[in-house]
């Protein structure tokens, strides 16, 4: 059998133990190890050892843990639910302004915590019951919620691009930096949206009442109090680390730190409050170290066997397709992935064949990140196991069903597409910040 069936036999191999309804981790590692061991003998099981010592010299791997628990602290104390009084008297005076308020309380979530499920939960419980009683539509809210949670893992500090950066072999601190502007973009693309069409149809996001608005500027002021401790805490973080005082894993306990005071300031550092925030920290932060250890050892097989030279050759010389024609293929492959797998599996599964062709094919990896991110939010709001989808309806209250649910995403996926090719085709979105902040050496 040549090398190429191999390969091939294994991605079949590894797709097909999915269906089984096993772990991700459990079956990318088994038929990893079991190739290994099949291909070089009582060596190849040495393949699987040697991941696991990767994994653990990884440094920036302790800014997994510092992170998750940063973001959870500040979510489980409710400076979250501070943050949106706040947006609620300043933007609610215009025609969908509750939602435009949800999109900027997401993006400052999004800042704190780096994960979507987050920013679903909160929004789920804070803003969406708001909305609701305020006459808003419950389609156009949902899929605000959904689009919304969504950008936790492209802004800084994003946990999907330190889990991309770590296979990847790319500096976190420059995928950080090359999510920001294509995040803020994703964001404005979502906030015209809502805008332009309660605009159209003011009866989908109907404006406060003046006399909920009515208040003295004095009032308004003291309202945006609530944002100075995320956004300290987040600028402490990040400007330390931007202007070199501090590594990126110093960085992260800085945020870990700073979140742990503000829930003590704030006299919301309770034992249960304690308990939830490392509960939920070690199962996130245990998950994605299986998994990177997983997609270690697939790794090594799958690239001591040629597959990525086998599959340029096929693409680029057999077929004669540009690199640019190559990328498409692999950004639509992505999105078909994505209505049945997490971002982590997609990123497990291609990792090893993308990742290195990317780089052949002349394309910046760094680049390359922020387009996997955004088509992992896709991959996160696309029928039928979109992941937000499932969170949202086990959130949402009754008389938001799944239909409704599925309806709701759809111009938020459009925007997201969008987004996506904009960024295609003005790399400088992503690749203009860490190329000022960084000397790539």
């Amino acid at each position: 059998m040549s090398y190429e069936m191999i390969a091939l036999f294994m991605f079949m191999s590894m797709m097909l133990s999915m269906l089984t309804g096993q772990r991700v981790f459990a079956t990318i590692g088994f038929v990893g190890v079991v190739s290994a061991a099949l291909l070089w003998g009582n060596g190849g099981f040495e393949l699987g050892f040697s991941a696991s010592m990767k994994l653990m010299k990884w440094y920036p791997l302790l800014t997994l843990p510092l992170f998750i628990y940063m973001g959870y602290m500040l979510s489980e104390s409710g400076i979250a639910e501070d943050l949106y009084k706040a947006f609620h008297v300043w933007m609610g005076g215009m025609p969908g302004g509750l939602a435009v308020g949800t999109i900027g309380l997401m993006v400052v979530i999004s800042a704190m915590n780096g994960l979507s499920v987050a920013g679903m939960a909160i929004g789920a419980s804070i803003a969406l019951p708001e909305l609701l009683r305020r006459g808003y539509d419950k389609i156009m809210v949902s899929g605000v919620i959904q689009g919304g949670s969504s950008l936790g893992i492209l802004v800084p500090p994003s946990v999907v691009l330190v889990l991309y950066g770590m296979i990847a072999r790319q500096p976190v601190g420059q995928l950080w930096l090359a999510g920001v502007f294509p995040g803020l973009l994703l964001a404005a693309l979502f906030c015209i949206y809502i805008i332009v069409r309660c605009r159209i149809n003011p009866a989908l996001g109907p404006a406060l009442p003046k006399e909920e608005r009515d208040m003295p500027l004095g009032e308004k002021l003291k309202l945006l109090r609530a944002g100075i401790l995320p956004f300290l805490i987040f600028f402490l973080m990040m400007g330390l680390f931007l202007m070199g005082v501090t590594s990126l894993v110093e960085s992260s306990a800085v945020g870990a730190l700073s979140a742990l005071f503000a829930a003590w300031f704030k006299g919301r550092l309770t034992k249960e409050v304690w308990n939830r925030v490392l509960e939920q920290t070690l199962g996130i932060s245990c998950m994605f170290m299986w998994i990177i250890l997983a997609a270690l050892c697939f790794g090594a097989v799958f690239d001591g066997l040629g597959a990525v030279k086998a599959i340029e050759k096929l693409l680029i010389s057999d077929i004669g397709l540009t690199p640019w024609e190559v990328l498409i293929l692999m950004q639509i492959s992505f999105l078909i992935m994505g209505a049945f797998l997490d971002d982590t599996a997609m990123l497990v599964i291609v990792a090893p064949l993308y990742i290195p062709l990317v780089g052949k094919l002349g394309f910046d990896l760094i680049w390359y990140g922020v387009l996997y991110t955004i088509t992992c939010q896709i991959a996160y709001m696309t029928p039928p196991f979109g992941y937000n989808l499932f969170l949202m309806r086990a959130m949402a209250p009754p008389q938001i069903t799944l239909i409704d649910i599925y309806r709701s995403v759809f111009p938020f996926v459009l925007l997201l597409l969008l987004g996506m090719v904009i960024i295609m085709a003005f790399p400088e979105i992503a690749t203009w910040l860490p190329k000022h902040v960084y000397v790539r050496g």
